[in-house]
Parts: structure tokens; sequence; C-alpha cells
């Protein structure tokens, strides 16, 4: 399943409603840590595809055909930017900057590739695990569930 997205903000809430939808009839509850944890990633990625590329991309969802407790989803934002995402460490005040730390926390696996003049980011989520755990990075600034905090 593919969605085509535009160089805009708004498509941010379109990309999270449509994924939304797809979970429907997947077989994993709209309440379950994953879906959430799902929908963060959807928001994270393609922010960044809209905010630092100002390329159209492509969201791509894989989900489990059958609902079973090992499966996997699988997450991607393709654009055309040939821009390499680079992680950043952020200060306590600043507004962004946390997205890939939270990638990097959230999903079990996530990478990225080239792919022709673009690129492509990946995130895979197991089924099985226990997303939403906390991520730690860049001087002890911890991120939780899409808010940030000074560890103590």
């Amino acid at each position: 399943m593919q969605l085509e997205i535009r160089p805009d903000p708004a498509e941010v809430g379109r990309a999270r409603r449509w994924a939304r939808s797809r979970l429907a009839g997947s077989g994993i509850g709209a309440d379950e840590p994953l879906a959430e944890t799902l929908i963060l990633l959807v928001s994270e990625l393609v922010t960044n595809a809209v905010v630092h590329t100002g390329c159209p991309a492509v969201l791509r969802l894989s989900l489990p055909e059958a609902p079973e407790e090992s499966a996997t989803v699988r997450l991607e934002v393709a654009d055309r930017s040939g821009r390499a995402p680079v992680p950043r460490c952020a200060d306590g005040d600043a507004t962004g900057g946390r997205g890939l730390a939270l990638v990097d926390g959230l999903a079990d696996r996530w990478g990225w590739a080239s792919e022709g003049a673009g690129k492509r980011i990946w995130c895979e989520l197991d089924r099985d695990g226990e997303p939403g755990a906390a991520v730690t990075a860049c001087g002890g600034v911890s991120a939780y569930e899409g808010f940030a905090f000074e560890a103590v």
C-alpha cells in the first residue's frame, strides 16, 4: 500500500489518517501500542520528508496479511532528495531535531538507502516487540512517546 505525499506540512496529518485507516483491516487494534508507535513513526518520517526535502514523497506501509503474533510491520518513505538523513542533537529548548532519535528508539530496525536520484528511509516494528521504549541520545536528553525532557 502506498500514498503519494506532496511537499506540504498538511500532508503529515493526511498520512497519519491514511495509516490509521489501513490498520483497521490488519488485525492490529487502533489502541494497541504497536498502532500508536506506528502512527508516531509515520508522523516523524513524513515530517522529515516534507520539511527537509521540499520534494514529493511516497509513503509505503506493509502490514501482515494475517494477524499473527510475530508479524512485522514495515514503513518506508521514499523521496527525490539525494540528501542523506542526518540525526541531530537538539538542545532542551529546540522544537525540532529529535525525529531520527525517536525513530531509532521506537523502531525495532531502521535505515536508509539511496534510490535513484533520491533515497528511501525505512523502519520496522515487530508485533511481538515492546514499542514505546524511552529514547536516550545526545548528552542525556531523552524523548518518550513524542515528548522531550531533560534526564535527571
